[in-house]
């Protein structure tokens, strides 16, 4: 097989924008999706079936192949069962696009606890709850690719998204991880912070900016990390607008203490601690 074709492969949050642009990208590549959306509002209320039939409708008019799910990926049963679908359906699965999200702006100190919470559950819990019903699948078969949807303000921060960000930056803790437990079977895990127009962005930055950032930019790159060429692991990649480049973390040449220092002594030397001159990207000190 090359590329997508013939891989079985899930989409959470797939009814509309940046996920719906994945599905049908995927799709077209000859790929079997499972098109999960739990049909709520930006900040999770409701739901419905309509936003993941429609993807489904419009696939399978295109001449491909999928099944929509309407399951919470904030549960564990939720989880488990949007793996089931692809399997039941299709046999087995090969992918997983943790992509499903919400949004609950507030400053942090206007923030509530169920607004950490609720956003954490789908962001953080959302992408563990799936990847670990499939990851079994992905170890017995020697073969699995995990893309989860971070955020420059995972990466970076930004104002109101306190809870936005800490989901989405322990996404990538995540990745890193399963990067290192996978690479045996032949499972990669990979993040994907995308630039975007989307119900989901469509207040947050100004129109003009939205409008170079069509989320079809996207997920070209996102089919790239579910290929079966693809050998990239344990990578952050920022996507949108045309441009596509990789983030990680360095680590500084540092200081040394021959014995244990005091506070004002860490102070005189702080200036070399974080000089960036000369730094090398980052290593795991354990492994």
């Amino acid at each position: 097989m090359a590329g997508v074709e013939g891989r079985m492969i899930v989409v959470t949050g797939a009814g509309n924008g940046l996920g719906r642009q994945y599905a049908t990208v995927l799709a077209a590549g000859g790929a079997k999706v499972v098109v999960n959306d739990l049909g709520g509002a930006r900040d999770g209320s409701g739901g419905g079936s309509a936003a993941a039939d429609a993807v489904v409708a419009e696939i399978e008019a295109a001449g491909g192949e999928a099944v929509a799910n309407y399951d919470s990926v904030a549960s564990e049963e939720g989880g488990r069962s949007i793996v089931a679908t692809a399997v039941d359906t299709f046999g087995r699965i090969d992918g997983v696009v943790s992509n499903a999200g919400i949004l609950r702006d507030r400053a942090f100190h206007k923030m509530s606890a169920a607004d950490w919470d609720a956003v954490a559950q789908v962001h953080l819990y959302g992408g563990f709850y799936v990847v670990h019903a499939a990851w079994p699948h992905f170890r017995e078969q020697g073969h699995g690719r995990v893309v989860v949807a971070t955020s420059t303000s995972g990466i970076y921060g930004n104002f109101g998204q306190a809870n936005y960000g800490a989901a989405k930056g322990g996404l990538i803790g995540l990745i890193n991880t399963l990067a290192i437990e996978g690479r045996k079977a032949n499972v990669l895990a990979n993040a994907i912070a995308p630039m975007a127009a989307t119900r989901m962005t469509e207040d947050i930055a100004p129109p003009e900016v939205l409008a170079k950032l069509d989320p079809a930019h996207v997920a070209p790159v996102v089919g790239h990390l579910l290929s079966d060429e693809c050998t990239e692991t344990g990578s952050v990649l920022v996507a949108g607008g045309g441009q596509v480049h990789r983030v990680r973390q360095f680590q500084t040449k540092g200081v040394t203490f021959a014995d244990v220092p005091t506070i004002a002594e860490v102070g005189d030397r702080w200036a070399e601690i974080v000089d960036l001159d000369g730094a090398v990207p980052g290593a795991n000190p354990v492994g």
